[in-house]
């Protein structure tokens, strides 16, 4: 599959943080945040109190971390919802909850729950977090330990928390698609598939040694960004592609959809990779969903139409059921009724 790079940009200072909002990207540099639209213009740019150093999307929001707070803003425009919350030492990651809320990891050992608009709800204890890894539904949180471990925790009335195994990775991408990346302690790749009590799968990917930084998955699998600066692609058939190789991507890298990726170096470069052969596959995939939809409509306008035929013919309206008939060309019951008309006359 051949990726290229279709956009590039300078960001005037040094990188923080970037993040896939709704398939648009957003991009912190020193004090400002900036979200370019999908033509890969800005649309609109704030300015924040401190640097920001985590961003993630919520359901027409935007979750951030900078300094010892969390801001809340708005998708549409960037606007703050509030004027931020903070917590002693800080939060060091977030994950929006699926159905609405927020999750933050702090410095103090602890989860902190919030609401949509970052309105806090309690905090849960768990130690310190290496990395939110991913919700698994909207009570079951998957987190990397600082100890290595994938532990899963149960956000409801009564917080629970187990291991899932005792396995020390030293290194997990986020959760994607419902599958992890895990780095083991002797440098092996493993792919995995968690559920609340352990795995569904766990698979070994035969490849090179690599060193991860990130990793994504797109539509045609998964892609990592090692320490050498380029993207390995993990392809099903167990060869290993590369893109990138001797270009410096940087340590940063996010999918904004099954075709296109964003990697980001600290000093400002961002590039935007682009899949042709995955574009037309998305393309010819909505114009198929789009078919399907309009098909979908026209049996419910057809049942509709026969519906009112079948009342404008219980009622006597012999005339009207028969234009109603012909409109969706049934033809027997047209012939039906016009002897019935003549037989009535």
């Amino acid at each position: 599959m051949s990726w290229t790079v279709s956009w590039s940009w300078q960001a005037p200072s040094r990188i923080s943080a970037i993040a896939s909002i709704d398939g648009q990207l957003a991009v912190a540099y020193g004090l400002d945040l900036v979200l370019f639209n999908e033509s890969n213009e800005i649309q609109w740019k704030q300015t924040m109190p401190f640097k920001v150093h985590a961003i993630c999307n919520g359901e027409g929001t935007i979750g951030i971390l900078a300094a010892h707070g969390f801001f809340v803003l708005k998708t549409v425009d960037g606007t703050m919802l509030h004027e931020g919350r903070s917590s002693p030492g800080g939060f060091l990651h977030l994950l929006h909850r699926p159905g609405g809320g927020w999750i933050l990891s702090g410095r103090d050992g602890n989860l902190h729950l919030f609401d949509s608009n970052g309105k806090g709800i309690r905090r849960i204890s768990s130690g310190i977090v290496r990395r939110l890894v991913g919700w698994l539904d909207r009570e079951h949180l998957l987190w990397q330990s600082s100890e290595g471990v994938i532990l899963c925790g149960q956000i409801a009335n009564q917080d629970k928390r187990r291991v899932i195994d005792t396995t020390v990775w030293s290194w997990s991408s986020l959760l994607m698609d419902g599958r992890l990346l895990m780095l083991s302690s002797d440098g092996q790749l493993w792919e995995g598939t968690p559920h609340p009590f352990g795995w569904d799968s766990m698979d070994r990917v035969e490849t090179d040694s690599l060193e991860p930084l990130m990793a994504t998955r797109a539509g045609d699998g998964w892609w990592v960004l090692g320490i050498e600066g380029h993207l390995d692609h993990l392809s099903s058939d167990e060869e290993l592609s590369r893109i990138g190789d001797g270009m410096d991507l940087g340590d940063l890298l996010l999918r904004l959809g099954r075709n296109s990726m964003i990697t980001a170096r600290r000093d400002g470069l961002t590039r935007r990779w682009l899949a042709p052969a995955l574009a037309e596959e998305e393309k010819r995939h909505r114009h198929q969903e789009a078919a399907d939809a309009k098909l979908a409509r026209s049996w419910d306008e057809r049942r509709t139409l026969f519906q009112r035929a079948q009342t404008a013919e219980d009622e006597g309206r012999l005339s009207r059921a028969i234009e109603l008939y012909e409109t969706l060309g049934r033809k027997d019951d047209v012939k039906r009724l016009l002897r019935r008309q003549k037989g009535g006359d």
